[in-house]
């Protein structure tokens, strides 16, 4: 097991380089944009360009990366971003900014699907697990960490454009520099929407939903922030206790997933979601503190609900569907994630920055609504049969060819494939 994770320490640590830029630049933006006085609407649209990008570079790829190879394609998607973080300490304007953005969400994608692919070459059925864990792990450790420089340099000049560059060009070394073979071609997975909606209605609306609040705050989060008048430091600290706090959740959410009927699960911590959002909206907290308490509380519920929807959709699914189901399902979350910034940027210039949680708390109770709803519908998968829980990045902090990498991928777990179907014939 050790010299399994050793064979693949150099990608990991070109990972941690690669997400920490993520983390720095997708935080930079919206903070500068704010200082620059720019309007709402446009800040929103950076969300919603790098999504689009994002999106884009899950479906095509493994086409660039077919015809050049890996280490090529590596190489260039690594130096587009880096290119572009510079580009915009340069280029302060945000028409430039937005159209920057989607070639920085297909690159991402991009050198995210390399790397996914070569850990997915390298794991052993006895190392999956521990690599995938390791793996979500210094993801969101990459993007907390970036978002963390953010109060150590004056966001007005360009130093932390700069650094960004610098971050993205170190991720590019260790898979440059590997002797190591490449990886087999890119796995592109068939998605079939409709068939994925009939297995599982609530989890389709409801990633769609959970996109677009997610997809809101991921965006505007700091813009919010910006306009309510906090310092980059308590922005950047708010921005990253929600993914803390959403990590922290996941476990016990998903254990109490297994033992109960998972819409209840999605019906409350959506409501729970919502009501935090609710409360920012209406009483706006002078208190930092009392702020910080919401934004948790906020984070900790909204941030479960992924992993607990695509957990719902693969009980209905046979094992060797994993791959497909989750594959439809991140690409719907990706949908969200442009509709949020898109609507959540006009409301909050027309409303007022805490008119973001109005955003997020009326996709989760829509969430919770439909999930009750759903719930009446259909009778819930007996507990024994479910799928085991198993902890997931949200969306766009990841590709479909992470899937492969699981070790749901290879049939690790038993499927309630036989036992769905005599049970949907009940339901029906």
């Amino acid at each position: 097991m050790q010299k399994n994770l050793l064979s693949v320490f150099a990608l990991l640590l070109g990972t941690l380089f690669l997400f920490l830029g993520n983390g720095l630049h997708s935080l930079l933006l919206p903070v500068r944009g704010s200082l620059e006085g720019y309007e709402t609407t446009l800040l929103g649209l950076l969300g919603t360009s790098w999504a689009t990008g994002f999106v884009l570079g899950c479906l095509f790829a493994p086409t660039v990366v077919k015809r050049i190879g890996h280490v090529r394609a590596f190489s260039g998607f690594s130096s587009l971003i880096a290119i572009i973080a510079l580009l915009t300490g340069i280029l302060v304007d945000p028409i430039w900014w937005v159209l920057l953005r989607a070639v920085t969400g297909f690159s991402t994608a991009g050198t995210s699907m390399i790397i996914e692919s070569w850990l997915n070459e390298r794991a052993t059925n006895e190392s999956r697990g521990a690599i995938f864990s390791l793996y979500i792990a210094i993801t969101l450790f990459g993007v907390v960490g970036g978002q963390m420089m953010v109060p150590f340099a004056d966001v007005g000049t360009p130093m932390l454009f700069m650094v960004a560059g610098i971050l993205y060009c170190l991720a590019l070394l260790p898979t440059t520099l590997s002797t190591a073979a490449s990886p087999q071609p890119l796995k592109q997975v068939r998605l079939d929407i409709p068939a994925l909606f009939r297995t599982s209605p609530i989890a389709c609306v409801g990633i769609v939903l959970i996109g677009i609040a997610n997809g809101a705050f991921g965006t505007l989060g700091a813009v919010f922030g910006a306009n309510a008048g906090l310092s980059p430091s308590t922005i950047a600290l708010m921005m990253s206790v929600t993914i803390f706090a959403g990590a922290a959740m996941q476990l016990p959410a998903g254990r109490l997933s297994d033992r109960i009927d998972r819409r209840f699960v999605l019906a409350a911590l959506a409501a729970v979601a919502a009501s935090s959002g609710l409360l920012l909206f209406v009483i706006e907290p002078a208190s930092v503190t009392v702020l910080l308490v919401l934004i948790a509380i906020y984070g900790a519920t909204a941030n479960a609900l992924y992993p607990i929807a695509v957990s719902h959709a693969n009980d209905y699914a046979s094992a060797e569907d994993f791959v497909k189901v989750s594959g439809g399902l991140l690409l719907l979350y990706g949908v969200g994630t442009i509709i949020g910034p898109t609507l959540g940027g006009p409301i909050m210039s027309a409303v007022g920055p805490y008119a973001l949680f109005m955003v997020t708390c009326w996709a989760h109770v829509l969430i919770t609504a439909y999930a009750i709803f759903r719930s009446r519908r259909r009778a819930a998968v007996p507990a024994s049969a479910r799928d085991a829980y198993t902890t997931i990045n949200p969306g766009t902090l990841t590709t479909p060819e992470s899937l492969h990498l699981s070790p749901r991928a290879i049939g690790g777990h038993e499927g309630p494939a036989a036992g769905a179907e005599k049970f949907e014939d009940k339901a029906a």
